[in-house]
């Protein structure tokens, strides 16, 4: 029988056997309504055809390809804080790799299915295999797609076999035979030998070898389906790096929203501490640099090319119909890298050390002026100005925002969690919205064919509302039935930091013999 330690045993596994509460249901309840409707939709959709979306000659990708890539994307949070910082032995990684390792699986799977939504009918999708051709991309991409889903799940099975076990040899008694018989079927009759030890982490060293790999080439597929297709705007040789570090980045910061919910919720404090936010904050900053760097090498590129069918898509996104969209993202990383980064130099001050910008009333006055502007800006009839008046109020709404986030810095500096989970919402959002930028404006702006307009129709919303909702409520289920920290891994953890803190390093001896001593004359 295998036994665990008390606190972690109240922590980690009586949690999930108490009784539903209400807001579990009532989040279960909304979810999975959501889902209903959106599974509605697309049944709707299969009947009736891809007439009721928004799709149209020559927009034939739309929001259900922008969901794919970006759930893609959010999946290599398992990657990065699991697999990598596991192999780089990084110790403070140990009680999120649960979480993380989850985020990649459950995004791969909503990932993979907007592609058989996006096919209209599903039983094309046996074409793939029959008429499919090697030299294809998106052959590449279903190979890849499916080896990465596959492995994933291994890799989130291989460290929870243990766990499973520690559950099933410490059920409560009245726990229904069901999930009695749930976790000793799951545990594979794991008992903990020395030998199932040994083969257990050859297995995980393996996988996390062999993960990391696969989760590159996934995206850098994806980046050359476009860059291999001959549309204007994507004929690019940084878009392999260029998605791979979008996706590292989406994922840390999705990883920061639900590792943060699963501390608040559980009451993970002591576990996910202000550690693994710090440790893990370096990386989302240097993330947010690098792809700062690929964001204006992509654009420099167009705009030195000037090339004929490029600049229209150019023009779209700096000033055109999808500006807003591309102004919003790059106003979201630059938002997220202030807060990330300024609270980190700023010297802690109290109320009455602080400059005026830094106080509270300032930030008061700055929120009612952003209000204004964006009134004035988002209400047409109220002011019907001209285009340089208008561009003037945009360039006061941003110095109005930049203001803002100056005299809330000691806040966010004081509340280091709460600023992080801002951060990555930003984060979270901005990166959508570069998936929208970089597929919309061109399959709306071809060559040789007119231009067209895309809006995503209901049926899309309701799908994609949808497919985010079976995400967060496979989260809910998952960590009902199963710990959120890996116990095992956390139980080593504290034995190597034990074991290390006993090991005193002798100080070398002064040795002084055939030492030679100089005369000063």
């Amino acid at each position: 029988m295998l036994h665990v330690d008390s606190e972690l045993k109240q922590k980690l596994i009586d949690p999930l056997f108490t009784p539903l509460n209400r807001g579990f249901k009532l989040s279960a309840g909304v979810l999975l309504a959501l889902i209903a409707w959106g599974a509605f939709m697309y049944f709707r959709q299969i009947f009736l055809g891809l007439g009721v979306t928004g799709m149209g000659r020559p927009v034939y990708w739309s929001l259900y390809l922008v969901d794919f890539i970006f759930f893609i994307g959010i999946s290599h949070a398992g990657t990065l804080i699991s697999a990598i910082l596991r192999v780089t032995g990084a110790e403070w990684r140990r009680p999120i790799t649960r979480i993380a390792e989850a985020i990649t699986t459950f995004a791969l799977i909503v990932g993979s299915l907007q592609i058989l939504i996006d096919m209209g009918r599903i039983d094309r999708l046996l074409f793939t295999f029959t008429f499919g051709r090697l030299q294809s991309p998106i052959m590449w991409d279903i190979i890849s797609v499916t080896l990465y889903l596959l492995g994933s799940m291994t890799y989130l099975y291989l460290p929870l076999m243990a766990d499973i076990a520690i559950i099933r040899d410490n059920l409560p008694e009245d726990v229904p035979a069901w999930r009695r018989k749930f976790y000793t079927i799951l545990a594979l009759g794991w008992t903990g030998t020395k030998e199932q030890w040994v083969r257990l982490e050859k297995a995980i060293a393996f996988m996390a070898v062999f993960i990391i790999p696969v989760a590159i080439s996934v995206h850098s597929i994806i980046s050359w389906i476009f860059a291999t297709t001959l549309q204007p705007g994507w004929q690019s040789t940084v878009f392999g790096p260029y998605f791979v570090i979008g996706a590292i980045f989406s994922g840390i910061g999705a990883l920061f929203i639900a590792m943060t919910a699963m501390r608040k919720i559980l009451g993970l404090e002591k576990y996910i501490a202000l550690k693994q936010y710090r440790n893990l904050g370096f990386i989302f900053i240097t993330m947010n640099a690098i792809w700062f760097y690929f964001t204006f090498t992509e654009t420099l590129g167009l705009v030195a090319g000037q090339q004929t069918y490029e600049m229209p898509i150019l023009a779209v996104k700096l000033w055109g119909a999808f500006a807003p969209s591309f102004w919003l993202m790059i106003a979201c990383m630059a938002v997220a890298f202030y807060i990330l980064v300024v609270p980190l130099i700023l010297k802690k001050q109290s109320d009455e050390e602080r400059a005026f910008i830094f106080q509270p009333r300032f930030s008061q006055g700055t929120a009612i002026v952003a209000v204004v502007l964006a009134v004035l800006l988002f209400v047409p009839s109220i002011l019907n100005a001209s285009i340089p008046i208008l561009t003037a109020l945009w360039i006061l709404l941003a110095l109005d925002g930049f203001a803002f986030l100056m005299s809330v810095s000691q806040w966010f500096k004081a509340n280091p969690v709460t600023s992080t989970v801002i951060a990555s919402a930003f984060v979270v959002v901005g990166m959508w919205l570069e998936r929208w930028n970089i597929i919309i404006p061109t399959v709306t702006h071809p060559m040789l064919v007119p231009y067209a307009t895309y809006t995503p129709s209901l049926t899309e919303i309701s799908i994609a509302v949808a497919s985010m909702a079976g995400f967060i409520f496979m989260f809910l289920v998952f960590f009902k039935l199963f710990p959120a920290i890996s116990i095992w891994e956390l139980a080593e953890g504290r034995v190597l930091e034990e074991a290390q803190s006993k090991i005193v390093m002798p100080m070398p001896e002064a040795n002084l013999t055939g030492v030679r001593r100089l005369k000063i004359k």
